[in-house]
């Protein structure tokens, strides 16, 4: 059930400033990330028509980046809190990066000027799990929240028209949510569990996690997905859908015994998992971690990129592997505009394009030079 709190316009105004008062470099006056003069000099700059958003760490912080056609990276501004996903609006021109797990900060930005329009924080007691989406037509913007004592998820409904102000809640059906996504008159929620590498997922055998399909109108619950008994270890964390609406999940695994579990899985509106096929040898070879998943722009296929194992695979969407490529510390993953093609990008500030014909892949353009990419990349849809 939704959850509809009420907002004192002037408290509000004060948590603002107390979050901006935080965020240090981004707090350059006129409220604009380069301050007044180097965003004018930005206000027309090429590189800052994105193609491409991501987050990254820079000079001792984390700051959105936005990447040309061309591949030529430009950061937005820097903050002290790691800021995970970058959420572009419907209309391209404005976009959202969420602070990840335990952060606290959600910052919008103008893209082409780079002038904070807005920042917002979790509910009380929540911290951002990094992650949070557009509704189709841009009147909502949904976050996933955890609880910091009990790590029950939350979903908030927000009005990018009226200063991102809270709108409602409704629960994620589960602990520990990390990412969502819409399809239909569905929210798909993947709620992780433990994560993985906390001192709460030491020694644990498993994760807890699973798939919410929540209605898009009233937040209830209209499933709940588990996996199989021996996939108990796995935490789902991202998500991607195929412009169809078919929707994938990629997980992390809670043990490093060296068993081959699938990371990769087809999900349905009815909750149910259906595990990706891949030989064990390249299961394993992802090292218990899968950072980010995504679909080609046709659909077709699928990636997904292991920056502890160096390596981004790719399936057919039926769920049959194709092949991988490596990619040293290598992780954002998002569409180009080809069909099979896909950009990515490395903690080593490398920007790879890779392609696939269905029946292998491989590198088809490669730049280096980039900041220090963090696990996601998005397309921008105009």
């Amino acid at each position: 059930m939704s959850r509809n709190p009420t907002t004192d316009p002037a408290s509000s105004r004060t948590d603002r400033r107390s979050l901006l008062a935080r965020l240090g470099g981004l707090v350059l006056a006129p409220r604009v990330l380069f301050g007044a003069a180097h965003a004018q000099d930005h206000a027309h700059d090429p590189a800052l028509e994105a193609e491409w958003l991501a987050t990254a760490a820079v000079e001792g912080g984390f700051a959105p980046v936005v990447l040309s056609a061309g591949l030529d990276p430009a950061t937005v501004g820097r903050g002290a809190q790691r800021l995970h996903w970058v959420e572009p609006s419907p209309d391209g021109r404005h976009a959202v990066a969420v602070a990840r797990r335990p952060g606290t900060a959600a910052v919008v930005f103008d893209r082409v000027s780079g002038a904070v329009v807005e920042t917002f924080e979790p509910g009380p007691g929540r911290v951002f799990s990094g992650h949070g989406r557009f509704s189709a037509d841009g009147r909502r913007f949904l976050a996933v929240e955890i609880d910091r004592a009990s790590g029950e998820g939350t979903v908030s409904l927000r009005d990018p028209a009226d200063g991102f102000a809270l709108r409602g809640e409704w629960a994620s059906a589960g602990i520990g949510p990390h990412d969502m996504l819409g399809t239909g008159g569905v929210l798909v929620v993947a709620n992780g569990g433990l994560e993985p590498g906390t001192p709460e997922a030491l020694g644990a055998e498993e994760a807890g996690s699973g798939i919410a399909v929540l209605d898009r109108a009233t937040g209830e619950a209209r499933a709940v997905g588990r996996l199989a008994p021996d996939l108990a270890s796995l935490s789902l964390r991202h998500l991607a859908v195929a412009p169809d609406g078919l929707v994938v999940v990629a997980a992390q695994d809670v043990l490093a015994d060296g068993v081959a579990r699938p990371l990769v899985h087809g999900v349905g509106l009815d909750g149910r998992l259906t595990p990706f096929e891949a030989p064990d040898a390249e299961w394993r070879a992802f090292r218990t971690y899968i950072g980010s998943i995504a679909f080609d722009v046709s659909g077709a296929y699928v990636a997904a990129a292991s920056p502890r194992g160096n390596r981004v695979s790719v399936w057919r969407r039926d769920g049959r592997f194709i092949g991988a490529v490596t990619l040293v510390d290598g992780c954002g993953l998002a569409p180009t505009r080809k069909a099979g093609e896909f950009l990515a990008t490395s903690g080593l500030g490398e920007m790879v394009r890779l392609a696939t014909d269905g029946e292998s892949v491989g590198v088809v353009g490669r730049r280096g030079g980039g900041p220090r990419f963090d696990n996601h990349a998005t397309l921008v849809l105009m």
